[in-house]
């Protein structure tokens, strides 16, 4: 019987490489995520922001 993954490593995939495209750290990507829910255009606009503020 095929198992499931689990839905965290789905959002640790997402914020991995949105911490890749945009130069910021992937607990920062995960907290933006969870911040600004699921859309990702807004979450990568947001991290592109937060990187030039850093």
């Amino acid at each position: 019987m095929p198992t499931k993954k689990p839905k965290t490593e789905s959002k640790d995939k997402k914020a991995l490489r949105l911490a890749e495209t945009t130069d910021i750290s992937p607990k920062q990507a995960k907290d933006l995520m969870q911040k600004h829910g699921k859309d990702s255009s807004k979450v990568e606009k947001e991290a592109k922001n937060f990187k030039a503020e850093g």
